[in-house]
């Protein structure tokens, strides 16, 4: 997420613009599980026709290559394909459990995180390669009266065993620490705070005092989804400023990323524009849609997924209020960021400093509520996490801002106050 003024002069009041990154062709391209395994198979197809051929020009009986006949050749090769296509089938089947693992005990939520793993992809990748590459140098083997045994090819192929070994090796030990909790919950922390830390102290040090904004009395257009539909994932706030900027509008989001969109339903809100406006589909095309909710523009997803690990943790068919006290934890960490900074403001200006575009930001209060609320209902009859909470609290209201201390304060004494057959989510 930018926090640089890209946009010629287009900022936030308080806090960076909060642009998304711009991703490249050839990000996308890279970033579906399939594709770093495919072309590894790819460049193991290529070396399996080119390699023999170098075999046939320049090798001749070269020191420290294979110096078997075509049937040990064939043997080799056979045996080498045969064991890594089984052991492919293991690593494959090892990444469905974790996978299953991960989702059942942590969060379905998480799987994006391990499937993007590229220790994973490049050890399918090379596994499937040493098989692929063996079947292409056996059919070049031949006995008879004009033997070819493609020296290289064939030490190639072991070298790929080896590799393999070692892939193994780092695909195990990748494997057995993801799933562990302190490194998945420290990795979506660590995640969070990125989103929350973006920002030069400049941008963070402006002026506090809402501006005012002219909401222009002639008409206004709701921009809807169209025939679109899904989670908004990003928000190109620079341009939505700019073609604001152009067409003399206002523009009001009425949602964020994070948040779910039908077909048909309601982006924004541009003021001052009538149906039929350019600026209307401008507006629509600054919104994307996906499938899966993402972390760059919506820090709530990281907590999202830090408070399913607690609820998870102190359900009764897992009963683990140590795992639920090392999410709070984490959560104390993100917490202590977003307190000791404001909430980012509202309103983005054009570089005559006039609001062009109204927006939604998240807050401290709503990261509290959510990361606090759940877990001290499903935690309230545990020893550690009431008193974790307490804790987490006390602390929060020593080094906040004083407007996020009030805040603070107010969610203790509702959690205190707030009863569940009687009893308090925390003791008063």
């Amino acid at each position: 997420m930018g926090s640089d003024d890209g946009g010629g002069g287009v900022r936030r009041t308080v806090g960076p613009v909060g642009d998304p990154h711009v991703v490249t062709w050839w990000q996308r391209l890279w970033r579906p599980f399939w594709v770093l395994p495919s072309a590894i198979c790819l460049l193991a197809v290529a070396a399996g026709v080119v390699l023999p051929l170098v075999d046939a020009w320049l090798v001749d009986d070269a020191p420290y290559l294979f110096g078997g006949n075509a049937d040990s050749a064939r043997s080799l090769l056979s045996t080498i394909a045969s064991a890594m296509v089984s052991v492919t089938g293991l690593v494959f089947s090892i990444t469905m459990v974790v996978l299953q693992l991960a989702s059942s005990q942590f969060s379905p939520r998480l799987l994006g995180g391990f499937l993007a793993s590229r220790v994973t992809q490049v050890t399918l990748g090379v596994f499937t390669a040493s098989f692929v590459f063996a079947f292409m140098v056996l059919r070049d083997v031949r006995g008879g009266e004009s033997p070819f045994v493609p020296e290289l090819s064939v030490t190639v192929a072991f070298g790929l065993v080896l590799a393999s070994v070692a892939m193994f090796f780092a695909f195990i030990h990748h494997i057995t620490t993801s799933i562990q909790v302190g490194q998945v919950v420290d990795r979506i922390a660590a995640a969070t705070l990125a989103v929350l830390e973006d920002g030069n102290e400049a941008e963070w040090a402006g002026a506090t005092d809402p501006p005012s904004w002219d909401r222009h009395p002639g008409p206004s257009v709701v921009v809807t989804t169209g025939e679109r539909h899904g989670i908004v994932s990003r928000v190109r706030y620079t341009d939505l400023v700019e073609q604001a900027a152009k067409a003399g509008v206002v523009v009001e989001l009425l949602t964020r990323p994070g948040e779910v969109r039908h077909t048909g339903q309601e982006l924004a809100r541009v003021h001052g524009a009538q149906g039929g406006d350019p600026v209307l589909d401008r507006v629509r095309a600054a919104f994307g849609l996906e499938k899966d909710r993402t972390l760059e523009q919506d820090p709530e997803f990281g907590i999202r997924q830090l408070v399913d690990i607690a609820e998870r943790a102190l359900s009764p068919g897992i009963n683990d209020p140590t795992t639920a006290v090392q999410v709070l934890d984490e959560l104390h960490r993100i917490l202590r960021v977003a307190s000791i900074r404001p909430d980012r403001s509202a309103y983005l200006v054009d570089p005559a400093g006039v609001v062009r575009v109204v927006d939604r930001p998240t807050t401290f209060a709503g990261l509290l509520d959510l990361a606090l609320d759940e877990v001290a209902h499903y935690g309230r009859d545990t020893l550690q996490v009431p008193a974790r909470i307490e804790h987490l609290l006390e602390d929060l209201g020593q080094v906040a801002r004083p407007e996020h201390a009030a805040t603070t304060a107010a969610k203790r004494a509702r959690l205190t106050e707030r009863t569940s057959g009687g009893e308090p989510l925390l003791r008063p």
